[in-house]
């Protein structure tokens, strides 16, 4: 029994190994309730359970260390070997061990300088492994159609990145919600990028923006640690980062396919303005309605041109078929005028001759004669039937040339009052009288006050010549 004297009869009392395991823990907790412990993690394994388990060491003593799964899930940082911690807790025993350790309420690092060197080392380690190369880095989507975002969901952040992409030009916009702070933020992170890369067709994005507003070195440690580092590296889909404020770096940053200095500058980033685009695409088509407009122009200028150079065919195709005529009818004046002389001839010949010695030569003459007439006869056929497949060949030409073959595709030639065609719009007078000439025939018109010509039909124009209405 407690406190009872010993077998050898000595006042001294005789605990048992657990009286006295529990006198010393309660000892410790009363003697060091609070305290406060600098040192350097060393051993540092997270257990199935969630509690973290570590030794705080210096150069001449180490003790050991715990952290509860509940105040864990409150670290600020991610715990590691070689990091330099200031703790605060209880000193206890474990009397199963003979152990005596410290109880962790809370832990930050010892000072940014410490954590600097830390994530210097790891930046170095991670940039050896290639993770930040620039030939990694894909160019981002000109236009993505959907947009995942990797942030806390009560946040300012994911409000500003929705405002701004509503402004900009709205996208669909997916949310997978993590923590962005505390000791398991960089596993949610991580298991975020990989999940989205994992999204199959309509749903997979094609950008994704990791967003937290800013902090200290501490509150953005989970995103210099190493499991979303390379989560972001190995992503399939860009990555915009846009961790905390400008003036904060993370190595977060080196490994995704951009930065922006602010989640609101990752949403400009993400998408065009909708706005300059329509601007930009109203110019190009105004741009390209007046190079057609000119084009136009100088195509009817050339046209214009060419048509004053060419004679109507009609009047070629008269001239033609005057002068044939003229031909013809003096081709038989000519055989009527020589037949009447051959007979003239003959018939003065025949008076001083005799009729039994002209009878033969009479009849060797008409039979000569009638060759002559049947062979004139021939070659004035022939000659005709040329001529005719010149002219008809040469009508032909002229009308491939004619401006009438212009008018059967839809164009019209507009005439003033003196009969000279108009080029331009501002050579035609309100009230003008024009004439327009169609492929199948000519109309009459009067042009309006504001340009446009009014055509109208023209006993009715006699009619009404105060009404500009068409036809």
């Amino acid at each position: 029994m407690s406190g009872a004297p010993n077998e050898s009869g000595s006042n001294i009392p005789a605990f048992t190994v657990s009286e006295l395991s529990m006198k010393l823990k309660r000892t410790l907790e009363d003697a060091f309730g609070h305290v406060v412990l600098r040192g350097e993690i060393s051993g540092f394994k997270r257990a199935a359970s969630g509690h973290l388990y570590f030794g705080l060491k210096d150069d001449k003593a180490v003790i050991d260390g715990i952290v509860w799964r509940g105040q864990a899930a409150k670290l600020n940082f991610r715990p590691e070997d070689g990091l330099e911690v200031l703790c605060r807790g209880r000193v206890t025993s474990y009397p199963a061990r003979s152990k005596y350790q410290i109880v962790v309420e809370s832990m930050e690092p010892a000072g940014e300088g410490a954590l600097m060197a830390l994530l210097e080392q790891r930046r170095r380690k991670l940039q050896a492994e290639g993770l930040f190369a620039p030939e990694r880095k894909r160019p981002l989507p000109w236009l993505p159609e959907i947009i995942g975002v990797v942030t806390s969901p009560t946040g300012a952040v994911i409000r500003d990145i929705l405002h701004r992409l509503q402004d900009r030009f709205p996208r669909r916009v997916i949310l997978w919600p993590v923590l962005v702070q505390g000791e398991t933020a960089a596993e949610q992170v991580a298991r975020a990028v990989e999940g989205f890369n994992r999204f199959t067709a309509p749903d997979r994005p094609d950008l994704l923006i990791v967003a937290r507003g800013g902090g200290s070195i501490e509150d953005l440690w989970a995103f210099n640690e190493e499991v979303a580092v390379r989560a972001v590296a190995e992503s399939e889909i860009p990555v915009i980062s846009a961790v905390g404020h400008e003036t904060d770096t993370t190595l977060i940053d080196h490994a995704a396919d951009r930065r922006a200095p602010t989640p609101t500058a990752a949403a400009e980033m993400a998408v065009p303005v909708r706005a300059e685009i329509a601007m930009q695409v109203g110019d190009l088509s105004r741009r390209s309605l007046g190079a057609l407009r000119r084009l136009q122009v100088e195509r009817r200028n050339a046209l214009t041109g060419l048509a004053r150079g060419i004679v109507d065919p009609r009047r070629l195709l008269q001239q033609h078929g005057q002068r044939l005529d003229d031909l013809g009818d003096a081709l038989g004046r000519a055989l009527r005028i020589g037949t009447a002389r051959g007979r003239q001839r003959l018939t003065e010949s025949a008076g001083g001759l005799r009729p039994q010695l002209l009878r033969q030569p009479i009849r060797d003459g008409r039979e000569g004669l009638g060759r002559a007439a049947l062979a004139l006869e021939r070659d004035f056929g022939r000659l005709q039937r040329d001529r005719r497949q010149r002219l008809d060949g040469t009508a032909r030409l002229l009308e491939v040339f004619s401006y009438k073959a212009t008018l059967q595709r839809g164009f019209a030639v507009i005439r003033d009052d003196a009969g000279q065609p108009l080029t331009r719009a501002a050579a035609v007078q309100a009230g003008a009288a024009l004439e327009i000439e169609f492929a199948d025939g000519r109309r009459n018109a009067v042009a309006a006050g504001d340009g446009k010509p009014a055509v109208r039909r023209a006993k009715d124009a006699a009619k009404r010549p105060e009404q500009g209405d068409l036809f």
